[in-house]
């Protein structure tokens, strides 16, 4: 199977099956994301634990791109460490951006399936959005935007 057939097959499935899907009631933690230029936005909820996330969330409105980031997010940095988690969302943000070289070491795994979409730039935002939200959920700031100063592809914002 080719890259592109394995990266629409994976948003796809989490696209349909989102995993973590939902909000938590209890959340230690919460912030909302906001695409305004395309409209996806997005609430992550999660609770931090001794440093630990031990439940993550997110529910909203989202094109399938960004629902698959956030799905794959989500099982991706749930029972890891706040440091851990801030080091995937760089990571992912640079791998999205053209930045991060994979055959270097990386915490990516599957995630990697994201890499392709340095090539559509008009996308980039939806695939960063999820990975913006946590930023601004796990560092207590209500919302996170990618417009303008806010734009998680800005490395001075993550």
């Amino acid at each position: 199977m080719n890259a592109k057939s394995l990266y629409q097959e994976v948003i796809l499935d989490h696209n349909r099956k989102p995993r973590n899907y939902g909000t938590l009631d209890d959340a230690s933690h919460q912030a909302v994301g906001h695409n305004p230029l395309c409209g996806d936005r997005l609430d992550i909820t999660l609770n931090l634990n001794d440093e630990h996330i031990d439940k993550i969330a997110f529910h909203g409105e989202s094109c399938a791109i960004c629902k698959a980031s956030a799905s794959m997010m989500t099982a991706a940095v749930k029972g890891k460490t706040y440091a851990y988690a801030e080091t995937m969302i760089k990571e992912f943000r640079d791998m999205a951006t053209g930045k991060l070289n994979l055959d270097n070491p990386h915490h990516l795994g599957r995630l990697t399936v994201f890499s392709g979409i340095q090539d559509l730039p008009t996308r980039v935002k939806c695939a960063i959005l999820p990975w913006h939200t946590l930023h601004a959920a796990l560092n207590s700031v209500a919302g996170a935007s990618t417009e303008a100063e806010h734009d998680p592809a800005n490395a001075s914002t993550v």
